[in-house]
């Protein structure tokens, strides 16, 4: 069953905070450090102390953005704020020990082409589907150095010698996502997309304040740097967790626009910037010649968070390790994440209608949402333990104000009352995902050439990863044992996408969906089973990399 919410103690629990801080010999530094800081950027009343929207002392800029899984001391699942945190990300990790390789990525892909036809709601299974149905936000991951993270101690950029070993519980750490967003459901201030017909993308970074006990600052328990990849490397707004506000998580001029079947070269790095170095996140769109950036750097307004009294320090984001060979992880996370390829999965549901209005306020921007979906994918009522409800829910043709395009369906984001689709209902389970290259009832997948390194080089091994286990609170899963956890999911659609390698056009690419025509490397049997050594997560065996 669901974990309950607690009643909350938010005065006790950040007293507490603070308290574990100094009396732990990990910390004590930090703390000292972070009170030596107070003169920091204190944060507005609206920004993104907490992605998962939960800050008692701050609203959200944006309620439904896609946050990164932290492993807690509950079984190893975790609460913010007294409420379950879980997502299912399903990924394909890249290894290599070569220098360079965990500091510096690249990979060519081809976005997905939409079908002709709008999405139908009459057969789940059979319908008519769009890649904003299937993942809300796709995303290649890193790991950067932030001292003032889990576990908040000194973090020198680009070495191993930062990965967990033995009692040594890593360095601070915060997990970063080239997150991508496809078109059809805008806005994206309390939705998905950019417009209808465009992909864009960002430069997220999400840290965690929490002490080596397991107790969090419950004010800013998991700060989200959030930044539009932009056409002139200028963000849209602030992206610190402190001052972001409605301009940042809305799309400007200068935001890159790309479109379905573009191919698309990303990269992350280390770049060099006046006076040291940051991240960077460059695209290069090779269909249409745009290109666009965002660095991760204090001239950029980018900042870390004081774990005690969540102020903001402007501050240089670099990549954490030099190598991403198999030690190589975000220290706090569910399962073994570093170089990712993942597919964000459980955030959405077409339906029939919806009812039971409510409004939600974004900063300056105020939109009317409904609580409930009715129609073929919601096969009974909601289980309050699991889902109080399926919202944000928004009909067919929605401009919310005539500030978007009309949506393409009518259908629930599923994040603002609930962290996902936890009873498996929405269109992600069933098989609507693409089964061909050339769009038909659903998308063409997305085509990703191996990633490469430093001089070029390809990454020689892989594994396949899903946290799915975290938010499998209907079996019981055991994120310990693994008992009670299966893929798939237990709901009525009975599927679970999975990766495939595959020569296309004489290619050999990398695809995600329902494709058979390669390597299917055992479908749902690839990502394994959850057991010691998994960090609570369906881990499959680290093998080497084919190409085709």
């Amino acid at each position: 069953m669901r974990l309950p919410r607690r009643t909350e103690r938010k005065p006790v629990l950040a007293a507490l905070f603070v308290i574990m801080m100094v009396i732990s010999g990990l910390s004590a530094a930090t703390v000292q450090a972070a009170h030596a800081a107070n003169a920091g950027v204190r944060p507005n009343k609206i920004g993104g102390l907490d992605c998962n929207g939960l800050s008692p002392v701050q609203k959200p800029v944006k309620r439904s953005l896609q946050c990164t899984d932290p492993r807690g001391t509950d079984e190893g699942r975790f609460e913010d704020n007294g409420h379950y945190i879980g997502h299912d990300e399903p990924s394909v990790r890249f290894l290599s020990n070569q220098p360079g390789s965990g500091s510096n990525y690249s990979m060519t892909e081809r976005l997905p082409v939409e079908p002709r036809a709008l999405p139908t709601v009459r057969h789940p299974g059979r319908d008519v589907t769009h890649t904003f149905e299937l993942t809300v936000a796709p995303w290649t991951s890193t790991t950067v150095c932030d001292p003032q993270s889990t576990p908040m101690l000194p973090c020198t950029p680009e070495s191993d010698a930062n990965a967990p070993n033995g009692t040594y519980p890593g360095a601070g750490a915060a997990f970063v996502e080239l997150q991508f967003y496809p078109p059809g459901f805008a806005p994206f201030a309390d939705s998905i997309s950019c417009d209808n017909t465009h992909w864009c993308s960002a430069l997220t970074i999400d840290s965690l304040e929490c002490a080596p006990d397991g107790t969090c600052n419950p004010d800013c328990t998991e700060p989200v740097n959030f930044g539009f990849i932009q056409t002139n490397g200028v963000p849209a707004g602030p992206p610190s967790p402190q001052l972001s506000d409605l301009s940042t998580v809305t799309p400007n001029a200068h935001t890159l626009l790309m479109n379905p079947g573009d191919v698309i070269r990303l990269s992350l790095f280390n770049a060099k910037i006046p006076g040291g170095h940051a991240l960077e996140a460059k695209e290069t769109d090779f269909t249409t010649g745009q290109s666009g950036f965002m660095i991760a750097s204090a001239a950029n307004g980018f900042m870390n968070t004081n774990p005690v009294d969540c102020s903001g320090t402007p501050f240089n984001f670099q990549p954490e390790y030099s190598s991403a060979r198999a030690q190589n992880i975000i220290p706090w996370g569910i399962g073994p994440y570093m170089i990712n390829d993942q597919y964000e999965l459980g955030h959405f549901e077409p339906c029939k209608s919806v009812t039971g209005s409510a409004t939600v306020t974004e900063g300056s921007f105020t939109d009317t949402y409904y609580l409930n979906c009715h129609g073929p994918y919601e096969k009974a009522a909601e289980d309050p333990n699991l889902e109080p409800d399926d919202s944000p829910c928004f009909k067919f043709g929605d401009t919310h104000g005539g500030t978007a395009a009309p949506n393409l369906v009518t259908g629930c984001d599923v994040f603002f009352d609930a962290v996902g689709d936890l009873d498996w209902d929405g269109t992600p389970y069933y098989p609507d995902w693409p089964n061909s290259v050339v769009p038909d009832r659903f998308p063409s997948p997305f085509l990703q050439l191996q990633p490469t390194t430093v001089g070029g080089h390809r990454y020689p091994q892989i594994q396949f990863v899903t946290d799915t286990s975290a938010s499998e609170l209907n079996t019981n899963c055991d994120l310990n044992s693994g008992a009670g956890c299966v893929l798939p999911p237990q709901g009525p659609g009975h599927f679970f996408p999975y990766f495939t390698q595959a020569r296309v056009g004489g290619l050999c690419v990398w695809e995600y969906g329902n494709m058979r025509n390669g390597n299917t490397f055992g479908g749902d049997a690839q990502y394994g089973a959850v057991g010691p050594g998994t960090l609570g997560a369906f881990a499959g065996p680290i093998r080497s990399n084919p190409n085709c």
